[in-house]
């Protein structure tokens, strides 16, 4: 803290010496022609310079000074780029302001280029202006920042020093991009449905919880936008999506954050097998758009996206890939005992079909590392799902379960306002026993099914968990660009 008190201080030196000469600290006057990447695409293939004078802009990423001459590096947006100023080019009052200069600041660059000794194309100054001052000294450029918490916490140095960072959300917004533009080529509507709800519904996540004074209500962040998508099917909107945040009021960890963003679209006349087929091709339409190939590493594994993907159902996946006989799968008590023999833990009051889902989630999520579609859930766990025609007990629903785990989830809707009815008051009873992210009653909801929603079919996508995918991510915090953090007071 001493040294950077000691840093600062002398900034504030040369703040107060480029007062006194006049200088404008902060000018707004400064016109950019060319991005640093303009300025490298005009770089010729032979040896002889272009004629043309640039006109730049950026920060100042290091410096080397030579009494009368100096190299700096500036970086924009598009990349970085090497600097020459010279005393007898720029004229003394500019080289005695560019020496009042430090990493850090921001500068306005006027002059062509030119190739070095070392043969690096360099801008070379005829004028130079402060555009910026900076007080505080950037991290150290050899180590930049390592600690994840300090980058998580103060962003900006994360991006100002890590290009991977930076290639990250680059990559982030390609991503994100890419879906939107597949989703309008197969003629979806893009919608915004609201963020703060009445109830809490669409899935089954404990909400934050907040008051409307004006119209005196409580009201609760969406935990999923699925509810009121299906209104607009309802409505006539036959195709639709929505790309925007959800919160839950859970734990932080690597996979979760309670505010994280989630893509969620509806089909009219359509299926969760529809859905499945559209979902390979979306995301194989991704990949290779961002990464330029199907086959891509992600912490260690090599995963494939070509091809059509495995689908399994959740029992045969218990047997198959989890080990479970599958004498037990129908026997309550014998899968609360497997699930203590293996420490799976879960309340003794579980239903089955949560009890066997809690099973999966330890013994066969984790090893799902290749694209593979679970089919077939329980009724009780799927409270939004249309039941299977040859099997009631099960629903149309699949998730996608991609490095080890879950980046979607779908299922053809149910559109029975009589089942669905029956669903929500079979999740009250769960939430009067203590589940407090069983579903409530939503009569508004029930009300809009009884106009008619045309059979339907739906998936909610986690961006958070997808873009951690394609850039080999270990962390959501890596993929999120101001993560959730504790206070630094522990408060």
């Amino acid at each position: 803290m001493k040294k950077e008190t000691d840093i600062m201080k002398q900034r504030r030196q040369k703040i107060n010496v480029l007062k006194e000469s006049g200088h404008a600290l902060f000018p707004n006057d400064f016109e950019v022609k060319h991005s640093v990447k303009a300025i490298q695409d005009a770089i010729p293939t032979s040896e002889e310079a272009p004629s043309n004078t640039f006109v730049t802009a950026g920060r100042i990423i290091a410096i080397n000074r030579f009494g009368k001459s100096s190299f700096i590096r500036f970086r924009d947006t598009t990349g970085q780029m090497q600097a020459y100023i010279q005393k007898n080019k720029v004229g003394n009052d500019a080289y005695a302001l560019f020496k009042q200069m430090d990493v850090g600041d921001f500068i306005g660059i006027t002059g062509p280029i030119f190739k070095t000794k070392t043969g690096e194309w360099t801008v070379l100054c005829e004028q130079i202006k402060l555009l910026t001052k900076s007080l505080r000294s950037l991290p150290e450029k050899f180590h930049g920042i390592k600690d994840p918490e300090k980058r998580y916490r103060q962003r900006y140095l994360d991006l100002i020093m890590n290009q991977n960072s930076r290639n990250i959300f680059i990559m982030r917004s390609q991503i994100i991009q890419n879906i939107r533009q597949f989703l309008l080529d197969k003629q979806f509507l893009e919608v915004e449905t609201p963020m703060m709800q009445p109830i809490a519904g669409g899935a089954e996540a404990t909400p934050f919880k907040t008051h409307h004074n004006a119209l005196d209500m409580a009201l609760y962040l969406r935990i999923a936008p699925e509810l009121y998508l299906k209104r607009l099917v309802i409505g006539g909107f036959d195709r639709v999506f929505e790309i925007n945040r959800n919160f839950r009021n859970e734990g932080v960890s690597t996979r979760h954050n309670p505010e994280f963003t989630m893509l969620e679209f509806y089909q009219a006349y359509a299926t969760y097998t529809h859905l499945m087929d559209l979902t390979e091709q979306m995301f194989q339409h991704i990949t290779k758009n961002v990464l330029g190939e199907l086959s891509f590493e992600y912490q260690g594994d090599t995963i494939d996206f070509s091809g059509s993907w495995k689908r399994i159902t959740l029992m045969d996946s218990l047997v198959e890939i989890g080990g479970i006989d599958p004498q037990i799968l129908n026997d309550r008590d014998a899968l609360i005992a497997f699930a203590n023999d293996k420490n799976i833990k879960m309340k003794q009051d579980r239903k089955t079909g949560k009890i066997i889902t809690k099973i999966f989630d330890a013994l066969v999520e984790p090893k799902l590392i290749q694209p593979t579609f679970i089919t077939a859930y329980p009724v009780e766990v799927s409270p939004l799902s249309r039941k299977n025609d040859q099997n009631p007990e099960l629903t149309d629903r699949f998730e996608l379960f991609i490095g080890g785990r879950e980046i979607a989830n779908g299922f053809s809707e149910l559109n029975d306002p009589d089942d669905q009815r029956e669903r929500f008051l079979d999740q009250v009873k769960e939430r009067e026993s203590g589940d407090v992210e069983a579903h409530p009653m939503d009569e508004d909801y029930i009300e809009a099914l009884e106009y008619g929603l045309p059979p339907t079919a739906g998936e909610g996508i986690g961006i958070d968990r997808l873009v951690m995918l394609l850039t080999n991510a270990d962390s959501i915090r890596e993929v999120i660009l101001f993560p959730h953090m504790k206070n630094k007071s522990g408060k």
